[in-house]
């Protein structure tokens, strides 16, 4: 049976040995645990760790060993039913049950207890008999990256994709506890650009007062926190990176104090407050002298000041080209309503596409070097381009054909087709709806379709969407559109084609403009 979860915002609180090898205490952590996420309402997680000792550990080393951990081990022993009697608290808690397996015995009890999670710890993420038994359990896993190079991470990770594996990966530093300088919270953002499509998170063994890490692994993008947890009495006292229930109510705290900080990922709308802020400082467009009614105000007319009033022309509205439909007195404010604003023009359009598109193929990590031209396609002017329209980027038309293609959100191409080229399009950044003879379909980064020649086809965007383009030679005369008013247009008509981006050349082309508008590209 397949199964998933969803990681993304889980705390893992490891339990490890700090129950002391007794029942009565591992259920007093796991109830005063619970009523820390529960005043927090996060998903969480209590992690067991299970070794089957008797196998685990080599005869010569039960009764005394000079390896630190065997003692611990050997002395915190719990059998499966004392581990059956937390894990039934933890589900009375309301809470996940994660578990790590330390050797392949141990793989099957969590699956026969129907643990939710398997854990992979640092030291077992190179043990490849553990992982291929771990692979087999199918259940979700999360592995930590202690003390691996990014090739081992790599051999794991695609182990795990290909055997099929629902999983998550951990940044840790296997050092207890792990100092300031050690913890390299930058390596939350390579494993996030090197993975991009799994949850990665942050297992922590700072100390249990540092709230700090947590805040920046929180703004690197880590979306997983785990942490070992226990409670001190008279008797036990926890080791150096193991968090009572207060160190874990503010280390929860300062994770949701870091994400409010973060806020969201997609650019926000601007709010009132915000706004009403940013119009309090802005200088508004004031008559030097009087103006009449029908004049068109040139720079020497005006001047810019502050304040900028309710329903005022502001410094950055300001155009050359406004006329004034009613009177202005000197010294008066040049009002929204008394105006009219020019239409944008056919380079102002193409120039303002331009730094969007650049803003994308950035996002894209796309790197283009300066040897190439760009065609911007109109098929219905330039005035629509917004809704009808695409950026084409050749890159090199031989006897193979490469260009790159992007288009807006919201933009659409019409529907054509070739009678001598066979091309196919694979998405690199962004989504693309795609019609190919009446047949639809969404294509998502990576996936590609076949466009033969003489088949109809066309493609359009609600998300903004660079695909690559690879075909046979490209010829100029071979594009054919269902709309017969398109065909008719020459091509000069209907596509804008520059060298490079079109700096200069953009005014000359479009509307004859002077090349000082052209500043910003």
């Amino acid at each position: 049976m397949e199964v998933s979860i969803d990681f993304n915002d889980l705390f893992v609180l490891d339990l490890a040995n700090n129950h002391q090898g007794s029942i009565p205490h591992g259920l007093n952590i796991i109830r005063e645990m619970g009523k820390v996420v529960k005043k927090h309402d996060v998903k969480t997680g209590i992690k067991f760790q299970f070794r089957q000792l008797d196998s685990f550990i080599h005869p010569k080393h039960q009764k005394e060993s000079d390896n630190k951990h065997v003692p611990r081990f050997l002395s915190t022993r719990l059998d499966r039913p004392d581990f059956q009697v937390l894990l039934d608290e933890v589900r009375k808690q309301d809470m996940l049950a994660i578990c790590t397996p330390f050797d392949e015995e141990s793989v099957d009890i969590i699956k026969d207890m129907q643990f939710d999670i398997l854990k992979v710890a640092s030291c077992s993420a190179a043990d490849w008999p553990l992982l291929e038994k771990i692979a087999d359990a199918d259940m979700p896993v999360i592995f930590s990256t202690g003390g691996l190079s990014l090739n081992q991470i790599d051999d794991v990770v695609s182990f795990f994709d290909h055997r099929g594996v629902d999983f998550a990966i951990m940044h840790c530093i296997s050092i207890y506890p792990t100092p300031p300088e050690l913890c390299q919270l930058n390596q939350v953002d390579t494993l996030i650009s090197r993975y991009p499509n799994k949850v990665i998170g942050w297992s922590t063994h700072e100390t249990p007062t540092a709230t700090t890490p947590v805040k920046i692994a929180v703004a690197k993008g880590a979306k997983m926190f785990e942490r070992h947890v226990g409670i001190t009495t008279d008797k036990i006292k926890l080791n150096a990176y193991s968090s009572t229930p207060a160190q874990v109510d503010k280390w929860i705290s300062a994770y949701k104090e870091a994400v409010a900080y973060c806020g969201e990922v997609e650019r926000p709308g601007v709010t009132d407050e915000e706004a009403k802020a940013i119009h309090g400082l802005r200088r508004g467009v004031y008559a030097k002298r009087a103006i009449k009614a029908g004049e068109v105000i040139s720079r020497d007319q005006v001047y810019f000041a502050m304040p900028c009033n309710d329903g005022q022309l502001s410094s950055g509205e300001w155009s050359d080209t406004i006329i004034a439909t009613e009177s202005v007195n000197a010294d008066s404010e040049v009002l929204s309503s008394k105006i009219i604003l020019p239409h944008k023009t056919n380079s102002q359009i193409l120039k303002t596409a331009v730094h969007e598109v650049k803003a994308m193929l950035n996002e894209a990590k796309i790197a283009l070097n300066s040897e190439f031209e760009v065609e911007y396609s109109h098929h219905y002017g330039v005035e629509s381009f917004r809704e009808v329209g695409a950026v084409i980027i050749n890159c090199i038309n031989r006897e193979y054909c490469k260009k790159l293609i992007v288009q807006l959100p919201g933009q659409s191409h019409p529907s054509h087709f070739h009678k001598r080229k066979e091309e196919t399009f694979q998405v690199l950044h962004g989504e693309l709806h795609v019609d190919v003879e009446g047949i639809q379909k969404t294509l998502q980064p990576g996936e590609t379709c076949l466009v033969q020649p003489g088949v109809w086809h066309s493609f359009k965007t609600d998300t903004g969407c660079v695909f690559e383009e690879v075909s046979t030679t490209h010829y100029n005369d071979d594009s054919f559109y269902k709309d017969k008013a398109i065909n008719k247009k020459t091509r000069d008509e209907r596509k804008t084609k520059v060298d490079h981006w079109g700096r200069f050349e953009l005014s000359n082309l479009c509307d004859e403009e002077s090349l000082s508008v052209t500043q910003g590209l």
